[in-house]
């Protein structure tokens, strides 16, 4: 596999715990380390113009929302 890979640390269950916690504990740990929005990513092949355009849209969205709170704070004082 290229690219970042991670490993999730162990999940150890005790013998009086219950499955159901500790898959709730799994689904937090794959959540924060963000494998369901990598596998969505990953679904379908992303050409790279494509990949490209999509990292432009995302930064100018980071950017307009950057300013607007940044107008937001200036505007309290």
């Amino acid at each position: 596999m290229r690219g970042k890979e991670t490993q999730l640390g162990p999940l150890e269950v005790s013998v009086d715990g219950s499955l159901e916690r500790a898959i709730s504990r799994l689904k937090r740990m794959m959540a924060s380390e963000g494998v369901p929005k990598e596998i969505k990513k990953r679904r379908f092949y992303e050409k790279p113009s494509e990949k490209k355009k999509r990292k432009a849209r995302d930064a100018e969205r980071r950017r307009r929302r950057q300013a607007r709170r940044e107008a937001r704070l200036a505007s309290k004082y």
